[in-house]
């Protein structure tokens, strides 16, 4: 009976290391310039249940985000969270962004930023500090991809380094 207790054990424990979950902690924003509107346009992708475990904890609101039963206050206090996790600097000078709106995709919320009235010749820098859900995970990863003047730039912003920035 011992020999069968190990055996399962030397069998069974190995196994179960490959059968855990392992769990990201990602956010991917884009940002580009639209001539058309003259604005810098910023999309963002997070995990559904990630944004409703920070809006959870940090304010102890129960979103219930993508359901029948979500809250009619959940753009409220999301938008609230993003404006205080979510800065955009142009030549390093804070500029406000106008929240557009938000879709559910699968697992994922996005959502829509904008810096309208932008004078795009004049503008020598563009920077971003992302620390959406930095708050709740210390291995989040907030991606953010510039394609702007035909510059492209990409940043892996996490909890130690939160800016990214391009100059033009």
């Amino acid at each position: 009976m011992k020999f069968w207790k190990k055996g399962f054990l030397i069998l069974f424990l190995p196994l179960m290391a490959f059968a855990t979950v392992h769990k990201f902690y990602v956010s991917v924003t884009n940002i580009s310039y639209s001539e058309k509107d003259d604005a810098l346009q910023i999309t963002s992708r997070v995990f559904i249940d990630d944004l409703e475990k920070v809006l959870e904890v940090r304010y102890g609101f129960k979103a219930d985000l993508a359901t029948d039963n979500e809250s009619e206050l959940a753009d409220e206090y999301l938008e609230k969270y993003l404006r205080q996790k979510f800065v955009v600097e142009i030549n390093g000078k804070n500029s406000p962004f106008d929240f557009i709106g938000r879709k559910y995709d699968n697992d994922l919320m996005v959502y829509y930023f904008e810096v309208a009235k932008i004078d795009l010749p004049s503008v020598t820098s563009i920077q971003i500090e992302n620390e959406i859900l930095a708050d709740l995970y210390d291995e989040q990863q907030n991606v953010v991809h510039f394609k702007i003047k035909g510059k492209k730039k990409s940043f892996v912003l996490v909890k130690s380094d939160t800016k990214g920035m391009l100059k033009l």
